[in-house]
């Protein structure tokens, strides 16, 4: 990177670009006087200013080495992509806009909210969980649109979908502010700024803060788009918030790209602002169009199509997998050689060696909001196919006699784990319709058929199983699912995975960020650093008067602390994670300083041994409610467990001394899976039914009650 100075316009020459700005707020306060003398040509750095029309450069990375270019062809007509981002930055909302103004649903249909959100769980907490396949037309283009997960722990879902799109759609907030004297004019200025203070920023006097832009989940799924290649549109969603600074988040995004080690194809990203909800998009915040037109536009010229080998023999990667009843197994993926065709015999295929044959009966692509039956798929479309009952995710459906089978997917391994075991608590069988261990183990083992990022194992008992995944939320979902299908089990609290290399025992480290208002900044940074994180960045953002903290923290640190944390912020802490690296052990961590209240008995509450035991501490039952011996009703508060009689009832005499008390009890504790996992500790555990969620102590502990 060079730097020349003329009398009145300081100018960046950079690699294959030139920018001189004549402003007299940029001179000021960029150069002042002296000029810095550490800027040097070390990082390949490119920086473009903001295109007033849709201009892409697409990235070579896509295409296969081994594959000679005389064979490959891109089909012009098919666009697929990813719509990636961070949980709550408007992807399923986007989506819904996209469907709607591409006449997927006539204007007289009802349609719901987030309808790519089909599943109850994803609906009631308003996340993705689930990958979703859609399709619309666009100027005799299809396109195919795959709806990703947002929550980090879901990223194996990420993951598996890159295989089969050529481009994805990242999705950023806007919610940004900058503290200090200078406003920048334009995006071009604030970009020169950000790598200008990035390279030296011992001599910066300008400090940009930011609430909302590129958040953990987005880093880690950019990650993995660029490491395949892929072109990335930007859209920078909610642009119609009244704090929006649309500007300082291109910068951020930007700089990630840079710490990504994106390809100077890949940094010369297309911006295009929108508002989901409004179903609006533009090459600029101020000049919104009355539509997604350059959104479409955008994904037409700046995402390649596929690439593909039409007359070779069929290979079609299965990405996905999905059940009915009435179908069976359905193998979700791209064609990436040949045709498919409808009543065709193939061979199925994870290795050279391991090959067996079968006969696809129905093919399916996607069509607007539905899967339409086709007679033959080409090559580089998005198909569905049924009739191989044994399909794992992985595997290639490959020409029968020249087939050869495609590169297996990966993911990344997990960091957590969980025990499951049968219900032997005295209340198994009430609510439940699947007890055993039989089926227990058969429905867990079922899982792994689609969720690769998740590992099931035998655990030291016959009842007993090891879940592992990638954080706890990922665990909760399976455990909601399976509570929800009828099964009564018990799990154990979380646990992290460690490793052991050349001796030395290793632990998974994850990167919190934390967005607390400043006067509970400082016990959320005590309640950060008991759990051995380590604090590498502050920022203020001055008339928000609310602080972003970074974080580099064990994950066992993690377990149990998004509810310690709205307590110590009174509900106003926002907390995103998302891992690392594994790093050397970081010494004991305690997690919960206060006990258990555990019932003494089996009965049924009474309000009169309720109103004596919540001065004890915090209940988690009201009166009326049967309970056994074992099961934890509330909260100590004092470290250690304390037994206590809840279902004691008042002596019957026939003296009447005093007229009766009324008795006052507080609100119990409502407790959610959630609550109830991050809660327990290494001697507890959570009974779950259909009906009830419980928590108990552990039979098999050798940690007594006092």
């Amino acid at each position: 990177m060079e730097m020349s100075m003329a009398s009145t316009t300081p100018c960046f020459s950079l690699p294959k670009k030139t920018f001189c700005i004549s402003t007299p707020i940029f001179n000021k306060h960029l150069f002042g006087t002296t000029l810095p003398c550490c800027l040097s040509a070390k990082l390949p750095l490119k920086l473009n200013p903001i295109p007033t029309s849709i201009k892409c450069s697409v990235s070579e990375a896509t295409q296969a080495p081994s594959e000679k270019k005389s064979q490959l062809m891109r089909r012009s007509d098919i666009r697929n992509i990813a719509i990636v981002a961070h949980v709550d930055h408007g992807k399923t909302t986007l989506v819904d806009s996209m469907l709607k103004q591409a006449k997927v649903f006539r204007d007289n249909q009802f349609v719901q909210e987030r309808i790519m959100d089909s599943n109850d769980i994803e609906r009631e907490r308003g996340i993705t969980i689930l990958s979703k396949n859609t399709s619309i037309t666009y100027k005799d283009t299809k396109i195919n649109i795959i709806d990703t997960p947002g929550h980090s722990d879901f990223g194996g879902e990420v993951e598996r979908i890159l295989n089969m799109v050529e481009g994805v759609l990242l999705v950023v907030g806007t919610k940004l502010q900058i503290s200090g004297t200078v406003e920048l004019e334009s995006t071009i200025y604030s970009r020169i700024v950000a790598l200008f203070f990035w390279l030296n920023s011992r001599n910066a006097s300008l400090m940009v803060d930011s609430v909302e832009g590129p958040m953990p989940q987005t880093r880690f799924v950019l990650k993995k788009a660029l490491e395949f290649g892929h072109a990335v549109v930007v859209v920078v969603n909610k642009i119609d918030r009244p704090s929006a600074r649309p500007e300082f988040v291109v910068n951020s995004t930007f700089e990630l790209f840079i710490e990504l080690n994106a390809t100077d194809e890949q940094c010369d990203f297309q911006v295009i602002y929108a508002s989901g909800i409004k179903g609006k998009a533009g090459l600029s915040p101020e000049n919104l169009g009355e539509d997604l037109g350059s959104l479409f536009e955008a994904v037409i010229r700046c995402i390649p199509g596929p690439k593909i080998n039409k007359d070779g023999a069929l290979q079609m990667l299965a990405t996905n997998i999905e059940y009915e009843e009435h179908k069976g197994r359905i193998a979700i993926g791209r064609v990436h050689a040949g045709s498919l065709r409808r009543g065709m015999d193939v061979k199925i295929c994870t290795s050279e060696d391991a090959c067996r044959f079968g006969r696809v009966s129905e093919v399916f692509v996607y069509e607007k909001f539905s899967r339409v039956p086709a007679e033959t798929v080409e090559a580089g479309d998005i198909c569905a196919v049924c009739g191989i009952d044994d399909i794992q995710i992985g595997e290639t459906i490959a020409d029968k006699s020249n087939g050869k089978p495609l590169p297996s997917i990966k993911v990344e391994e997990p960091t957590v784990k969980m025990s499951f075991s049968v219900n032997t608590s005295p209340f198994v069988g009430r609510e439940g319709k699947y007890v055993t261990s039989r089926n227990l183990r058969d429905r867990l083992y079922r899982e792994l058929e689609r969720n690769l990022a998740m590992k099931v194992e035998d655990g030291e008992t016959a009842d007993t199983f090891i879940v592992s995944g990638r954080g706890t939320l990922h665990i909760t979902i399976l455990i909601e699912n399976m509570r929800r299908e009828g099964y009564e089990f018990m799990v154990g609290p979380p646990k992290v995975i460690n490793k052991r290399v050349d001796d030395k025992l290793l632990e998974p480290f994850e990167i919190a960020t934390v967005e607390v208002p400043e006067e509970h900044m400082g016990s959320v940074v005590e309640l950060l650093g008991k759990r051995r994180g380590q604090m590498f960045d502050m920022q203020g953002l001055g008339s928000e008067g609310t602080t972003f903290l970074k974080y580099k923290i064990p994950t066992r640190g993690l377990l149990g602390l998004r509810n310690s944390i709205l307590t110590a912020s009174r509900g106003t802490a926002i907390l995103n994670t998302v891992f690392e690296s594994y790093e050397p052990w970081a010494g004991d961590i305690s997690t919960r300083d206060l006990g258990s209240l555990v019932a003494f008995e089996d009965g049924t509450s009474t309000s009169y041994a309720l109103m004596s035991s919540q001065d004890r501490g915090q209940l988690f039952i009201g009166p009326g409610v049967d309970v056994y011996k074992g099961q934890i009703v509330g909260i100590h508060q004092r470290s250690g467990d304390l037994a206590l009689n809840v279902c004691k009832k008042k002596a019957a005499t026939n003296v009447r001394s005093n007229k009766e008390v009324t008795v006052v009890l507080d609100t119990p504790l409502d407790f959610s899976l959630d609550d109830c996992i991050e809660y327990i500790q290494e001697d507890e555990l959570v009974e779950v039914t259909p009906s009830s969620i419980r928590m108990l102590k552990n039979p098999k502990s050798a940690k007594k009650t006092r």
